[in-house]
């Protein structure tokens, strides 16, 4: 089929490809779903017959992003989201792969779920579809899965999702066997006991609110165990989200050590603090909590200086009936898959960010880690790939948004800077009128 498609130039653009640290005005050129190149002057030395031109003058062309972390309700939860709402979110928002979690009903933790996940992608998604699978059976952190099995069924990693091993012998079993598969573990660093009733960060704001806090000691002896475990396995792991200072620092740490280490942090953590709660608005009530605002610089600084390997969506659709309730008993949760480029154009634009840090993290890093073709503008690669208008200013309504569910902590949130087209395999997907 990619064989047929029509071949398209983008042409007069800036194009910006942070695999190769290549920062370029000129064209690219899509053949048969594929990169052909990527130089100054395509389009004046000639292109095939029935090329479609597309003057991309004033834009900027980089690679689709890969969204490492998004809750997607298939199977048994598709009333919050499912393959074909999120992949049009995903399309709107520039990311042309999306990493599904595995904490669904029934849970991804045996082939014929991983299977089912692939088929229904193949049938309803207009984006690529890459599952995770469970690291222990059900979810329950005491059994493996069958890492090498699910490996071969598709699974791209392992995780359990928002739920935390806290049995140290059983991730050191997950870590040892997962090493012989050359599979990534990706453990979410949260100490349930510690987190208990918490729902925002403990602190002076919290105190005002009358609102019971997390500390970030939850997050950061997790933290410290599993690179222990690191250190003693030598398995691949990544840091699922990472939100405080001291857990840069044991990063930064075990990066120095040589250990196969890796972290992400979610879009919500480098755009937004505590503070953004204000009077109880459960849109920003997330797990791991929003941190204070030094959290959140440190957090940026470790993305620009690429110590945060990965900025994610951590999408994740919740309906009103669980959300319009008092902040201590609404769920965690916010979507992100439509708004994470933009909310990162913030940091661009503030300077606090380069253009290919931030396209570094959200899809170069994330292909790479995960093994992906993606995350490339190199000649060959899949033609994936998001052409953005980094000038448009618009306001978010989330009757607007693509999702399911319209939990965004952005809401009315101006941005500036959005996706205008989204190629997927050399066929657009998503073009904003």
């Amino acid at each position: 089929m990619p064989s047929e498609q029509r071949p398209i130039l983008l042409a007069n653009a800036r194009i910006l490809d942070p695999s190769r640290d290549f920062d370029l005005n000129g064209d690219l050129l899509i053949v048969g779903g594929t990169v052909r190149e990527a130089r100054r002057g395509i389009g004046a030395a000639g292109v095939p017959d029935g090329t479609e031109i597309i003057d991309c003058r004033g834009k900027i062309v980089a690679p689709g992003l890969v969204d490492f972390r998004a809750f997607v309700g298939e199977p048994g939860e598709g009333h919050r989201e499912t393959l074909a709402s999120a992949s049009q979110a995903a399309a709107a928002g520039g990311v042309t792969t999306i990493v599904c979690q595995p904490d669904t009903n029934p849970p991804i933790d045996d082939p014929a779920t991983v299977d089912f996940v692939l088929r229904r992608a193949r049938d309803t998604a207009i984006v690529h579809v890459q599952p995770m699978a469970a690291l222990t059976k059900r979810l329950e952190g005491q059994e493996m899965t069958e890492i090498g099995l699910l490996k071969a069924a598709g699974a791209v990693a392992f995780t359990n999702g928002a739920h935390s091993v806290t049995n140290a012998q059983v991730m050191r079993r997950v870590l040892t066997y997962s090493r012989d598969f050359d599979a990534l573990v990706v453990h979410h660093v949260e100490d349930p006991d510690l987190v208990g009733e918490g729902v925002m960060n403990d602190g002076e704001f919290a105190a005002r609110l009358g609102l019971v806090g997390v500390p970030t000691a939850a997050e950061a002896i997790m933290l410290e165990r599993d690179l222990r475990l690191v250190g003693l396995t030598r398995g691949r792991y990544h840091a699922a989200s990472v939100t405080c200072r001291e857990s840069l620092e044991l990063l930064r740490r075990a990066k120095d050590a040589g250990l196969a280490v890796s972290a992400a942090a979610s879009i919500n953590h480098v755009s937004l603090n505590e503070n953004d709660i204000g009077a109880y608005r459960t849109f920003f009530k997330l797990a791991p909590p929003l941190r204070a605002e030094d959290d959140r610089l440190a957090l940026v600084e470790a993305v620009a200086s690429g110590l945060v390997d990965v900025v994610m969506s951590d999408h994740n659709p919740q309906d009103v009936e669980t959300k319009r309730l008092p902040f201590m008993e609404a769920a965690h949760g916010a979507i992100g898959l439509e708004t994470m480029l933009s909310a990162g154009l913030r940091l661009v634009h503030s300077e606090s960010l380069s253009w290919l840090a931030l396209l570094n993290a959200m899809s170069t890093r994330p292909a790479e880690l995960l093994g992906l073709a993606g995350g490339t503008l190199r000649a060959g690669a899949p033609a994936d790939i998001i052409v953005i208008d980094p000038d448009i200013a618009w306001v978010v309504d989330p009757a607007d948004l693509k999702s399911k569910c319209k939990n965004t902590p952005f809401d009315e949130a101006r941005l500036d800077g959005r996706v205008i087209r989204t190629i997927v395999a050399g066929r657009t997907v998503y073009e904003y009128v």
